[in-house]
C-alpha cells in the first residue's frame, strides 16, 4: 500500500548552521542537505547574491561565505530565481532571510524553517508566481577545529578513521561535526605507514564547547594504540596563519620544537603533547578541504 506523503512539496535540510567572525562582518552558513540536486539548484542561484562572497559544497553540506547586511535580490524567473537577502548577527543569534521566486521560495521558506538547530522561523507563503520570503534565527556559533596526528601503529589502526569515528560520537547540538580532512605529510622515516594526520571541523556555541572536547580527549586516550598521541584545538574563524608551518610539513621534516612554537604562536590549545603534535598542528589549516589537503604537496613542487 502507497502510504500519504507528509508534505509533498516539502524537503527539510538535515541542520542549518551560521559561524560568525568575532566582528560579526563575516557568517559561514553551513547547510547540510537532505537533497543534493535541489541544494545544487539553491547553490548556483544564491551564489549570484552580492552578499555571498564564496560557496562550495562538502559532501552534503553546502556553505555560503557570506558578508553581513541586507540587500535587493533583484529576482528573475530562471536566471536569478533565489537568494540570501539579509545575514544580521543580534547578539548570540544570526538571522538569515531567504527569498525566491515560484518553487525557489519554497525551498528559500518551508525547508530551511524546518531545519534542524533553527531556534524559530518566519515565513510568507510560497509557491506559483510569488515572491517570498522566509527568515531563520538559529545560534550564532564559532568554529573549532582538532587536529590529531600518530594514534597507530605499524600493524594496528588508522588515525583518520579513529578521529571521524569518535567525532560522531561527541557530536551534540553544543557542538556539531561539520568536516573531515586527512592531511598528506611528508614521509619522515618516523612514520607509522602514510605519514597522514587528521582535522576535524565543528560549529560550537561559544562557552559550551568544553564538554566536547574533554569527552574527544577521553576517547582518544583511550582508543589510541601509541604513546606519542598529539592533540590540538583550534578556536580562530580563520586558521590560514598556520599555513607557512603546515607546508614546510608537507614538503620535509620538522622538529617537534617547531611544531610547538608554531602551536604556541597561533594560539593553539594543546591538549596531548607526544611527538604527533607536529602533524595535529599543520592538519589545523586543511580544515574543511579534503581534496587539498590529501595531494602529496612535495609532488606538487616537483612538477
Amino acid at each position: 500500500m502507497v502510504c500519504d506523503l507528509d508534505d509533498p512539496y516539502v524537503v527539510a535540510y538535515k541542520q542549518i548552521h551560521a559561524i560568525s567572525s568575532p566582528s560579526g562582518d563575516l557568517v559561514e552558513i553551513l547547510e547540510r542537505s537532505s537533497c543534493y540536486g535541489g541544494s545544487a539548484w539553491a547553490r548556483y542561484h544564491y551564489s549570484k547574491g552580492p552578499l555571498v562572497v564564496s560557496s562550495r559544497n562538502l559532501g552534503e553540506w553546502f556553505r555560503y561565505f557570506v558578508r553581513t547586511g541586507e540587500v535587493d535580490l533583484d529576482l528573475i524567473s530562471s536566471k536569478r530565481s533565489a537568494g540570501i537577502s539579509s545575514v544580521f548577527v543580534k547578539g548570540d543569534e544570526v538571522e538569515i532571510t531567504y527569498t525566491g521566486l515560484g518553487g525557489g521560495g519554497v525551498g528559500a521558506t518551508f525547508t530551511r524553517a524546518k531545519a534542524g538547530d533553527v531556534l524559530r522561523s518566519r515565513t510568507t507563503e510560497a509557491g506559483g508566481g510569488r515572491v517570498a520570503t522566509g527568515t531563520i534565527v538559529v545560534p550564532r556559533r564559532e568554529r573549532l577545529v582538532i587536529g590529531v596526528d600518530n594514534t597507530d601503529s605499524k600493524t594496528t589502526g588508522a588515525t583518520w578513521s579513529l578521529v571521524h569515528n569518535i567525532s560522531e560520537k561527541v557530536d551534540r547540538y553544543e557542538a556539531r561535526y561539520i568536516s573531515h580532512s586527512l592531511v598528506q605529510l611528508f614521509p619522515v622515516p618516523t612514520k607509522t605507514q602514510n605519514c597522514v594526520s587528521t582535522a576535524v571541523e565543528f560549529a560550537c556555541i561559544p562557552g559550551r564547547e568544553r564538554g566536547m572536547i574533554e569527552d574527544f580527549r577521553n576517547l582518544l586516550e583511550r582508543y589510541t594504540v601509541s604513546d606519542e598521541t598529539g592533540m590540538v584545538v583550534c578556536r580562530s574563524f580563520d586558521p590560514s596563519m598556520l599555513f607557512e608551518y603546515a607546508k614546510r610539513c608537507r614538503l620535509d621534516r620538522v622538529s617537534y620544537e617547531d611544531a610547538l612554537n608554531a602551536a604556541q604562536s597561533a594560539g593553539l590549545e594543546i591538549v596531548m603533547d607526544g611527538q604527533g603534535l607536529i602533524g595535529a598542528v599543520a592538519a589545523v589549516p586543511y580544515f574543511g578541504d579534503p581534496d587539498r589537503s590529501v595531494v602529496p604537496e612535495w609532488l606538487c613542487e616537483e612538477h
